[in-house]
């Protein structure tokens, strides 16, 4: 059935590595690939796990103190690709862009760097671009792709992945997506408040 998605390969880039490791565990029993950068990769291969960084993936490496390093068309062609579309497809291929299945993401804790009084630099750095990307991207390629864009959604999906293996049907895509844009739009309005102070 073409609404029913296997999960191959699985882009992550968190902030909080807390609750991440039965998750890991699951997804590689189920045989997913891991592709990461940074204090992640070095996280998941700590555990024991091969883990693709994604400069290689890109040829780039992380750039600009760490505010570029997701952000290129290899990870977000990943992400965006219409599975059925043979034009993304083709293009897949003539770019050599891999499919990604599965993106978990968990923020820079943009209000709890406010709340901790922090100086304005700090609350700048704090805010997430390659993240909240990512978080959107996989969101509206629903049909294809499975979002988890906080370490709150940790527990929802390794409850799919217990019930049903490394598959998906829409409906947990969907409801995924949904959880995804509140996340955003929680954030965004979290900056806009503290831009507005």
């Amino acid at each position: 059935m073409a609404e029913v998605k296997e999960i191959k390969t699985a882009l992550i880039s968190v902030f909080h590595k807390d609750g991440l490791e039965s998750l890991l565990k699951k997804l590689s029993d189920e045989g997913v690939k891991f592709l990461s950068t940074g204090g992640t990769q070095k996280f998941i291969e700590s555990l024991g796990y091969e883990c693709r960084k994604v400069e290689d993936v890109t040829t780039y490496p992380s750039i600009l103190g760490g505010r570029v390093k997701t952000l290129h068309p290899k990870v977000f062609g990943g992400i965006l690709a219409r599975r059925d579309n043979e034009g993304d497809r083709e293009q897949m291929q003539q770019y050599e862009i891999p499919a990604i299945d599965l993106v978990i993401v968990d923020l820079y804790p943009f209000e709890q760097t406010v709340a901790s009084g922090a100086g304005e630099a700090d609350i700048i750095e704090k805010i997430d671009i390659g993240g909240i990307s990512l978080i959107r991207a996989g969101a509206k390629n629903f049909k294809d792709v499975v979002i988890v864009p906080s370490k709150a959604e940790y527990g929802l999906l390794l409850d799919i992945l217990n019930a049903k293996g490394a598959k998906t049907d829409l409906e947990d895509r969907r409801m995924l997506a949904a959880r995804a844009f509140g996340v955003s739009s929680h954030y965004d309005a979290a900056i806009h408040e503290w831009f507005r102070k």
